[in-house]
């Protein structure tokens, strides 16, 4: 297993106490990429110093740690510059990567689907381009001729031959991207009369075992941060008053890189074109205010309608039953237990039955088509027959009542709830 050290920066505008929060999340994230952190160091600065980005004196304290640990990796909680992370692998004496390159490292390793590979490689390819000068370092030199004429020599074609080998993978990438989401969108008109509930939230906060939890599936749901990466979708197991199918999407996670959030903004796309979102929270955990202030903001991003986003806060299992920090319009559940996701549902259906109305109908016996697909998309209530027709109290989804205009009276919208 390979041994790290953890290194992060207190800022004016970060607490001790914070900051050291944020160091352990990244000793878990570093956890996920299998390795195992010996040792961490902070540095305090008004400023990141621009060769080192923790200064040179936190530098060499950080090169003792690693001769006293053994450490073969150094870790930084921020972004470094090209310049910054060849400076302290000259200084500490070995090789050095920051929070962004560790997070694509693991989203590397845990992409299954056709669509995260992909996005995980363009996130990769469009973080290592500015990077690229540092693998041909050595050969720099050589470029330009005898008395600094503008013949190129070796190094110089060579860095531009591998830009342009990158920049052309970055463009097939990204028409492969544009392909899987016009197909995506094609899924999402397939199941255009189904009420769509996409599950978002911070990494761990649970969402696989939720996800599991409505939909009795199977899927991962592991202790660790981005267990799963592809996003999935199952119908609800629970009785509902038209199809309803739940969506699953990658966790979100502080200073998240942003050539992932480009990449994999078609997997949030889902969260976009959801009737109702479930931002999940994991309640117990002693960030939770700030993790939820990070989903919120990644959904604003998105341009998420408020309206549509329901709090849920999970794991109650590990805190207490008055949850005190509850707002309006939220839930506390325990999607390990199942403690209240009956009360999630019910919350579901609310949302559900607000789309639409109910209606008497009188529907002739030689519709059967029209029978059939009310059956399909509404919830059937009351139903018998007389000579003329099948008579119907039904809930109808709003954008459907159209196909039943001709043959509907409604009923006040009290009743349906």
């Amino acid at each position: 297993m390979q041994t790290v050290i953890a290194a992060g920066l207190i800022l004016p505008d970060l607490s001790r106490t914070v900051a050291e929060e944020h160091l352990e999340e990244l000793t878990k994230l570093i956890g996920s990429a299998g390795a195992e952190v010996v040792g961490r160091v902070f540095g305090k600065r008004n400023a990141p110093d621009a060769g080192t980005y923790i200064g040179k004196g936190k530098a060499e304290e950080i090169k003792s740690l690693v001769g006293h640990t053994g450490a073969t990796l150094v870790v930084f909680d921020d972004d470094l510059s090209p310049a910054q992370v060849r400076n302290l692998e000259k200084l500490i004496g070995t090789k050095v990567i920051d929070r962004s390159a560790l997070i694509l490292d693991i989203f590397a390793g845990r992409a299954r689907t056709r669509e995260a590979r992909t996005q995980v490689e363009l996130a990769q390819l469009e973080y290592m381009l500015p990077r690229l000068t540092r693998a041909w370092s050595h050969l720099e030199r050589q470029a330009g001729g005898a008395g600094g004429g503008a013949k190129r020599g070796v190094g110089e074609t060579q860095l531009e031959l591998d830009r342009r080998i990158v920049r052309t993978r970055i463009a097939k990438l990204k028409e492969e991207l544009k392909h899987i989401e016009k197909t995506r969108q094609t899924q999402r008109k397939q199941r255009v009369s189904a009420f769509t509930v996409a599950l978002v939230g911070y990494t761990n906060a649970g969402k696989s075992t939720l996800f599991n939890r409505l939909t009795r599936g199977e899927a991962l749901a592991a202790d660790k941060l981005f267990a799963t990466l592809d996003s999935k979708s199952a119908k609800i197991a629970a009785e509902m008053p038209r199809e309803t199918v739940v969506i699953d999407t990658v966790g979100f996670i502080r200073k998240l890189p942003h050539h992932l959030v480009a990449s994999f903004r078609s997997t949030m796309e889902e969260a976009v074109a959801a009737d109702l979102v479930l931002h999940l929270i994991d309640g117990s955990h002693p960030q939770y205010s700030e993790q939820r202030e990070v989903g919120d903001q990644v959904l604003s991003d998105l341009g998420v309608d408020r309206e549509r986003v329901l709090e849920v806060y999970n794991k109650i299992d590990r805190i207490d039953e008055h949850f005190a920090m509850r707002r309006s319009n939220s839930v506390v559940v325990s999607a390990l237990t199942g403690e209240h996701t009956d009360r999630l549902i019910e919350m579901i259906r609310d949302r559900e039955r607000a789309g639409g109305e109910l209606l008497h109908l009188a529907i002739p016996h030689s519709e059967s088509r029209l029978l059939a697909k009310l059956h399909e998309i509404a919830e059937v209530q009351e139903q018998s027959t007389n000579e003329d027709a099948v008579l119907m109290t039904a809930w109808v989804p709003r954008d459907s009542m159209h196909l039943f205009a001709e043959y509907a009276t409604r009923a006040r919208r009290r009743a349906a709830s």
